[in-house]
């Protein structure tokens, strides 16, 4: 919780009343062995003890007993030690839920006891105690179980930062499969392993960071970094990708605010999934805090694929029309179609387009791209090439004539830290 108490802390200690926790120690690898050693035992037992006892039946069926004793335990072992990974978060939970809540109680505490606050100071309570909502209301939904859902029909998959030139020559982890990746997605929920990485966008030729793009990462139990394009359809099937984006844009805001602090002009890219849009309790509550922090919305542009722009219905429009009548601008990504209708992207304040390297220097659409630029540049549209990742690909770009670039030859993504 360091992010939260950063913003409150002018230089004395805060006191904090949270009751003492008893841990429970965990089964360690010298009782999973005796545990293994017992059932496997037990196994072997049966079946001799069954071929002792019925010698002139065949041997086969003896091992079989054998064996069903050991899967039987092995089954068993496997319960026990999933309740108990479960009983442990349940209680990691209860002692984050308990600390936000102890936070929450501070800051009124401390604001009830310092009516002749500065005026800034206040402000900055109230923001820290929105992002402390948001938090509380997030931990909260982690307890909840939620059934599986459905494979998502339209097979939208969000921006993921390219692999890099080298990426082929370092070795890959061991695959896991997609019940390993969910575990480690909850858990990495539950445990506050959802790591925010940066990726520049640069102004061209100059190369100037102008923007940097939000990119999550799950960061599994062993310290192995599972990426966006690997979790996120398993995310939103089992109805997990609203809060990882919901995560996502309360780090947001607290990186916008440290930029604030440090007077730098610098605006964030992040990506938000129709999921989060119809997400209309954390939505209403993200409007209010934005609402009370308006000097940060002009930092924050909201990306949604080219195929969610298309897709989207009255709902998912409408509340882009209420966060547009906030200053909040969008920008639109994973163009495939170049027949972009840019009177709609215009009426909800869609100032950015990106488009592929791939796309950009086709033969076959250079007419279409020509057009297309011309026209966002009437329109006052930005245009971002992406996945510009060496020097003679740059040069082709700049021959084309687009005014920004993403990619690894500007900057590869970077875990951001947390604010403290």
């Amino acid at each position: 919780m360091k992010a939260l108490t950063a913003d409150f802390r002018p230089g004395t200690a805060i006191p904090t009343t949270a009751a003492p926790i008893t841990l429970v120690p965990a089964m360690t690898l010298l009782t999973h062995l005796v545990y293994a050693l017992a059932y496997l035992i037990a196994g072997g037992s049966a079946g001799a003890a069954l071929w002792a006892l019925r010698p002139e039946a065949d041997p086969l069926v003896a091992w079989l007993v054998g064996a069903l004793v050991v899967l039987a335990g092995a089954l068993v072992h496997e319960a026990v030690t999933r309740l108990e990974r479960e009983r442990k978060a349940a209680r990691r939970i209860a002692r984050l839920n308990d600390r936000v809540e102890e936070l929450a109680q501070l800051l009124e505490r401390r604001l009830a006891a310092d009516p002749g606050a500065q005026p800034d100071g206040g402000v900055r309570y109230d923001a820290v105690m929105q992002e402390v909502k948001l938090l509380q209301s997030l931990v909260a939904r982690l307890t909840e179980r939620r059934a599986p859902r459905p494979p998502s029909a339209s097979g939208e998959r969000r921006s993921t930062p390219s692999a890099p030139p080298s990426a082929a020559a370092v070795p890959a982890a061991p695959p896991m499969d997609d019940a390993a990746v969910l575990e480690a997605v909850r858990d990495a929920l539950k445990a506050d392993r959802i790591d925010v990485y940066l990726q520049p966008i640069v102004s061209l030729p100059q190369r100037k960071h102008r923007f940097y793009e939000v990119f999550s990462r799950v960061r599994a139990a062993d310290g192995q970094q599972i990426m966006p394009d690997r979790y996120l359809d398993i995310a939103e099937r089992e109805g997990l990708i609203a809060t990882i984006d919901n995560l996502q844009l309360v780090r947001c805001v607290q990186l916008i605010r440290e930029t604030e602090r440090r007077q730098h002009a610098i605006g964030f890219f992040a990506n938000i999934s129709a999921a989060t849009l119809a997400d209309a309790e954390f939505m209403r509550q993200f409007l209010n805090m934005m609402a009370q922090n308006h000097a940060l919305v002009p930092k924050l542009v909201f990306e949604l694929s080219q195929h969610a722009v298309s897709a989207g219905g009255a709902v998912t429009m409408g509340i882009l029309s209420q966060l547009a009548r906030l200053g909040f601008r969008f920008s639109m990504d994973q163009v495939t179609n170049l027949a972009i209708d840019l009177d709609r992207l215009l009426r909800h304040e869609f100032r950015c387009i990106k488009l592929d390297r791939a796309l950009v220097l086709d033969p076959a659409n250079a007419g279409r791209i020509r057009e297309l630029r011309h026209r966002c540049a009437a329109e006052g549209i930005d245009l971002i090439v992406e996945k510009i990742e060496t020097e003679n690909q740059l040069v082709e770009v700049l021959d084309t004539g687009f005014d920004f670039g993403q990619g690894y030859l500007f900057g590869e993504p970077r875990l951001s830290r947390k604010p403290e």
